[in-house]
């Protein structure tokens, strides 16, 4: 088989990214972890913003645990394609930038949540209601980012559409992500919680509800009231280093769902799931 030019100049790139031109370089730490990442043209600056995590800190004397470089370069045709590594691994090449920078941060988000130890990276959306969390276990696609928009339509504070991040006392953190919300039926778009015109929260909480749900089409939301052992497992399942550290995990759930009030069972439209919670909480 014939490589194109285009391929083994990506061969190229793969093994000798060291030796390659880098205009600019970008260091932080988020939860403790190192990160850098390497650019070949400043006008990638602007866009990568956006996708960096939420929470970061300068590097201050940490090392980088992970590198990830991000090079732009043209094809036969002359269009621009984006090549994205970690290390020494091609993650994706691809003619669109929105993509090389959506898969950058889920696999930023998902290598700071499976390294940190002193942190409980859960999939779960995360809003707050007064004092108290709401938190929306889920992988993604189960429907969880439209649960959160229509709490914060109702009022609620932006806590997380992806992410519920626990410290060893079981409280909640923020980590308010850009939310990626469908504009058409082919196009998503990026919103910030400026964008949205929300509150972002700023304080660690107590998680005072657990909803374990997905979306269908004819359900409608008849919850069954589950216990906080049933509650666990669930959390169990979406939690990053349940495997890891299964103790401490365990450990953390334990405190983070004490006197919590848990829920089970399938919904239709989101706003009868938000009016009934809402109203258990007032």
């Amino acid at each position: 088989m014939t490589t194109s030019p285009v391929d083994q100049d990506a061969n190229k790139q793969a093994f000798c990214l060291e030796n390659l031109k880098w205009s600019d370089r970008i260091f932080f730490s988020s939860y403790g972890i190192g990160i850098g990442i390497r650019l070949n043209k400043s006008t990638l600056l602007e866009p990568l913003q956006a996708y960096l995590p939420p929470i970061r800190f300068p590097l201050s004397g940490l090392p980088v645990q992970k590198l990830y470089s991000l090079w732009v370069g043209a094809d036969k045709d002359d269009e621009s394609v984006y090549r994205l590594y970690e290390g020494q691994t091609e993650l994706l090449c691809s003619p669109n930038l929105d993509e090389v920078l959506t898969l950058l941060e889920n696999d930023l988000c998902l290598s700071i949540g499976m390294a940190t130890q002193d942190w409980l990276f859960i999939h779960a959306g995360v809003v707050a209601w007064g004092d108290y969390a709401i938190v929306i276990p889920g992988r993604s696609f189960s429907g969880k980012t439209t649960l959160v928009m229509a709490f914060l339509q109702a009022g609620a504070t932006y806590y997380s559409d992806e992410y519920a991040v626990l410290d060893r006392q079981g409280l909640v953190h923020p980590y308010p992500r850009a939310v990626s919300v469908r504009t058409s039926s082919e196009k998503r778009q990026r919103l910030t919680a400026t964008n949205l015109g929300v509150a972002v929260g700023s304080r660690p909480l107590k998680i005072k509800v657990i909803l374990q749900t997905q979306y269908h089409p004819q359900a409608k939301w008849q919850p069954t009231a589950i216990s906080t052992g049933q509650a666990i497992l669930g959390l169990l399942d979406n939690t990053l280093t349940a495997r890891l550290y299964p103790e401490l995990t365990l450990s953390i759930l334990t405190a983070a769902t004490v006197g919590s009030s848990c829920f089970a069972g399938q919904r239709g439209e989101a706003a009868q799931l938000v009016d009934q919670v809402l109203t258990l909480l007032s």
